[in-house]
This record gives C-alpha cells, sequence and structure tokens, in this order.
C-alpha cells in the first residue's frame, strides 16, 4: 500500500502585511513548526481526512463531486486542495490522510495554507504527479480562495513551499519574482518572537473582505492595476476619500518597508561582514512603524496587539507589529537575544495586569519550505 508523509511550515511575514493580493512586495519566512499530512492509498474516489487537533470521527468525502460549499470546517482545506489539483489536470487519488500539526489556529501563522501544502504535496506523491512548486502554491491558493471563501492572497503558500532556512524570502506578487534574503534570527545573538495573543481571528470573515474591496477602489481611482505597483506612497494623497487614502497609504509604504529590510540584509551579506545590530535595530524601527500603520491606515489591530507592541519596545526590544490577516492573532517582535526571558515576563505581566489570557510564545526561526519525511 502506497504511503508517504508530507511537512509543510506554517510562516512569519517579516514585512508587507495586506500587500499581496495589491500585488505589492512582501518578506515571510518559514517557522520550523507546521503541519504534516500522513497519506495512505485507498481503493475507490473517496478522501477519508482525519486531525489529531480535531479529535472525532474521520471525515470521508468523495473525490469526483467536491464543489465549493460541499465541505466545512477544517476538513474544507484538504478537501479543497483535491478539487482544486483536478481542476488543474492533475490526477487525485482516493486516500486515507491523518493530519498534525504543531502550528497554534488563528494566530496569523498561517496554519491553513502548511495544511493545504502538506495535503498537496501529500496527493501529488501518492498519484505520481510532478507539479512545480510555483504552479502548487497557486493551486493550494485557489483552494482557499474558491472552495474554503477567504479571499487571501499567495504569501502563504508561497513561503511554505518555497522558503529556504536561514533567510527571509522577498516576494514580487505582482510578477511574483522572488529573492531569498539572508536572515539570522536565532543567530548573531537576535531572537523573532512571536507572541500569540490569544484572540483568535478568522479570515472568511468580512472586514478581511472589506479592506480587499476598498483597496482595488482605490486603485480604480488612482488609475493603476494595482495598488502594490506605485512605489510612491505621495500617489495616496492624490485620492480625496480620507478612508481609502489610509488604505492606499499602507499598502504603497508598507511595500516600501519590505524593499528597504531586504535591500540591508542584502547589503550586510555582500560586504561579507557579520550583521550589525544597527542593522536589527533599522529592522525593528520599520516593524514598529508598520504596526502604526496597520493599527492606523489600515485599522485591523486589536488592543492585545497594541499592548503587546508597546511592552516590547519598552522591555528593550528592537521592533514589533502585529502579523497575519488582522482583528487577532499574533505579533512578531525583534529582539536581543538576551532580553527574551524579560520579554516574556514584561508581556505576561502586562496582559494578566489587564485580566487578559496570558500570551504564548513561539520561537520563529527562519527554516526550511515543505518536505517529505517518509
Amino acid at each position: 500500500m502506497r504511503t508517504c508523509a508530507w511537512f509543510a511550515p506554517g510562516r512569519a511575514n517579516l514585512m508587507g502585511e495586506h500587500t499581496d493580493y495589491n500585488k505589492g512586495l512582501v518578506l515571510p519566512f518559514a517557522l520550523a513548526q507546521g503541519v504534516t499530512a500522513t497519506a495512505v492509498a485507498r481503493p475507490g474516489r473517496l478522501l477519508e481526512l482525519r486531525s489529531r487537533q480535531a479529535p472525532g470521527q474521520p471525515v470521508t468525502v468523495p473525490v469526483d463531486s467536491l464543489e465549493p460549499g460541499s465541505v466545512t470546517g477544517w476538513a474544507a482545506y484538504p478537501a479543497g486542495v483535491a478539487w482544486a489539483l483536478r481542476a488543474a489536470g492533475y490526477p487525485v487519488p482516493g486516500a486515507c490522510i491523518d493530519i498534525d500539526s504543531d502550528l497554534p489556529v488563528g494566530a496569523g501563522v498561517s496554519s491553513s495554507a502548511a495544511l493545504e501544502c502538506s495535503v498537496a504535496l501529500a496527493l501529488c506523491s501518492l498519484a505520481g504527479a510532478a507539479v512545480p512548486r510555483r504552479e502548487l502554491a497557486a493551486i493550494a491558493r485557489r483552494a482557499e480562495n474558491e472552495f474554503v471563501g477567504a479571499p487571501t492572497g499567495i504569501i502563504d503558500q508561497s513561503a511554505a513551499l518555497l522558503c529556504r532556512a536561514g533567510h527571509a524570502m522577498l516576494l514580487d506578487c505582482d510578477t511574483l519574482d522572488l529573492t531569498h534574503v539572508p536572515f539570522r534570527a536565532g543567530l548573531d545573538g537576535i531572537a523573532a518572537l512571536i507572541i500569540d495573543t490569544g484572540v483568535p481571528h478568522a479570515l472568511v470573515d468580512g472586514e478581511y473582505g472589506r479592506r480587499r474591496a476598498e483597496c482595488e477602489q482605490a486603485a480604480r481611482l488612482l488609475g493603476v492595476p494595482s495598488l502594490g505597483t506605485v512605489s510612491d506612497v505621495a500617489v495616496a494623497d492624490l485620492l480625496t476619500d480620507p478612508l481609502l487614502r489610509r488604505r492606499a497609504r499602507h499598502v504603497i509604504s508598507d511595500s516600501a518597508r519590505a524593499r528597504a529590510i531586504a535591500s540591508a540584509l542584502q547589503a550586510a551579506q555582500a560586504s561579507q561582514d557579520e550583521p550589525e545590530p544597527g542593522i536589527y535595530r533599522f529592522t525593528g524601527q520599520l516593524l514598529t512603524q508598520a504596526h502604526a500603520s496597520l493599527r492606523d491606515d489600515f485599522e485591523v489591530s486589536w488592543p492585545e496587539a497594541d499592548v503587546a507592541v508597546d511592552v516590547v519596545i519598552e522591555a528593550g526590544g528592537y521592533g514589533a507589529r502585529m502579523i497575519g490577516g488582522g482583528f487577532g492573532g499574533s505579533v512578531l517582535a525583534l529582539v536581543p537575544a538576551s532580553r527574551l526571558p524579560a520579554m516574556r515576563a514584561a508581556l505576561t505581566e502586562a496582559f494578566a495586569g489587564r485580566s487578559w489570557k496570558p500570551p504564548e510564545f513561539l520561537d520563529a526561526v527562519p527554516s526550511a519550505a515543505a518536505r517529505q519525511i517518509a
């Protein structure tokens, strides 16, 4: 009986939030944590789906009659992948698929994309189908957009399938050109810390879609194909609607910040010097600027994230910002490794003082993309 197991990582986004569906720049890196899909071929045309994080009866779905809306809940993601693979002309065998994850759900670290990509690779492996990873990212994205109904961009699936260990990935979401940029968090005395605020987010709700529609309207009024193709933030001032002006200003400036961080990290590599603390201070300052932009111009932050960012700065961190679609999830902080224990303590104390659920912490080490493990 054919069997295989594939692991796909979650991701943190160093810079470029809500820029992917606007065809701007993003700078994600893959995490060490992710989702494993263990698949065994079975006769017939059924997928039997189990998740260790959703105990209970398996979800069984027919491969040949899948269509958007036919499966709900967590099983919609792997079922959507099977649907999107078939729609792209690839064979999908009957299979039993067991899912396991060490990613927090709803924390803004792309657990859904990791699930999609691990299942996609497992199904392709069972079918003997060699699908280029860039194409597989687009297929997984289609599963999330059209089958699940979440209007996300391409960043999450691209990070899960294409990132390199020890690097962030500068991705142009217009051309899909990418550059691997050295990012040595976990080394050089620098740590990237994910702070799960305990407020779950859901991208299938109306606010995320509303932001996307506002960006599309702003682009139409500016006469450009998408906001991410604009490089001069002053162009946003041409919009007379103050809300649309703020939305455009965030997208254009966040793409610029992604480019600036990537350029600084590349320059350090080109000089063959160990990265200076000044580069991380610069990166941290841009993280904090991005959080202010997401909070004030894009209006997708939430109180726990705002407090976490303030505490990180007060406790000696280089900078921090919310990550993910917003309205809940996590904060990414860039801090001197020596400050980590005090940072965690200060954050826990700040949350307790407000009678909030204690934050949880995840070390964010730039790691390798999806891979077969059995």
